[in-house]
């Protein structure tokens, strides 16, 4: 099977299952997700699944008591879930009907940031629906450069750049988009990006959960040279039996990257948005992608000269 023709059918599959979401209600979306979060967390191996690598992590960040089996087959629902809504919200997610759907904290604070003449970061991780995150920003006209990984599969590649690109977005690919990042900012513009990705070696190495995490100093550069407004941000699922919404967006912490006063802003600026994450995930560490490795690089251990360097754009998703 060539290669063209495989993608061909990927794309096919994908958008037979766009289709057949689209005509499914939200709550036969949760009931498909709990079933395919038991195959794969109780009949698949675990190897596949890569469980090792998420006991691990919850260990380090919760300690021994955490009931990781309960957490980790909870993360697998989140995820299917996340994949359907992403799907079925875009077409009945509007001005009219968000409020539906989503209840916001923090919400003032940001709109006077993006309606300001600053540069404004919008920082998260691989926490709640974090493409819904970006969406409702678009949704009420404030677009944005995402910063993302561009896919394999072309034919894919396109319907997610159309995805994002519905409510103004422009997807800024990860790989060589150092040029676009510091246009936007240089004129006041917006970023949206993942802050949770391992660094490598060379990275920074602050706490994320009492333990060394590699940390790319990008993001801390751009927003310290262009005095850019750091928003670390989320949008998390509710307890529907808390009230009638299915999500909370939200601003965990607003940082002026101006008025950063330390003799190593990188670092302090670094610590005090993974600090702000991190505290977003204790609210729901059932969904948090657990199965990244995000304390695989280790203090001290450097590689040789020819690995890979950091740069302004190897941080995204």
């Amino acid at each position: 099977m060539t290669r063209h023709f495989r993608h061909l059918l990927e794309y096919a599959a994908f958008r037979g299952l766009v289709a057949v979401i689209h005509a499914m209600p939200l709550r036969l979306i949760d009931a498909g997700s709990t079933v395919l979060a038991f195959v794969i967390h109780r009949l698949l191996p675990g190897r596949l699944t890569r469980r090792e690598i998420a006991v691990e992590n919850l260990h380090r960040a919760f300690g021994d008591s955490i009931d990781t089996d309960r957490i980790i087959g909870q993360m697998w629902q989140h995820l299917f879930r996340t994949i359907g809504e992403i799907i079925h919200l875009q077409r009945r997610l509007s001005r009219t009907s968000y409020l539906r759907y989503i209840r916001f904290r923090n919400r003032d604070p940001v709109v006077a940031a993006l309606c300001s003449d600053r540069p404004v970061i919008m920082l998260s991780g691989h926490l709640g629906n974090w493409e819904l995150a970006v969406w409702i920003f678009g949704l009420f006209g404030f677009s944005m450069g995402v910063v993302a990984r561009r896919l394999d599969n072309p034919y894919l590649d396109r319907y997610f750049i159309r995805f994002r690109s519905n409510t103004g977005h422009d997807l800024l690919d990860k790989s060589g988009a150092s040029g676009e990042m510091i246009e936007r900012l240089e004129s006041a513009g917006r970023l949206a990006l993942l802050c949770d990705q391992d660094a490598g070696s060379h990275g920074l190495f602050v706490d994320f959960f009492g333990h060394p995490a590699s940390t790319f100093k990008s993001i801390a550069l751009l927003a310290l040279r262009h005095e850019a407004i750091i928003c670390v941000g989320y949008a998390i699922r509710l307890d529907r039996n808390n009230g009638p919404e299915r999500f909370e967006v939200g601003c965990e912490e607003l940082i002026d990257a101006g008025a950063i006063d330390d003799k190593n802003p990188v670092l302090a600026l670094t610590r005090q948005y993974t600090a702000a994450l991190e505290r977003v995930i204790h609210r729901a560490p059932e969904q948090y992608f657990w199965i990244h490795r995000r304390w695989k690089s280790q203090p001290g251990r450097r590689r040789s000269r020819r690995g890979p360097t950091v740069s302004a754009t190897s941080w995204a998703a």
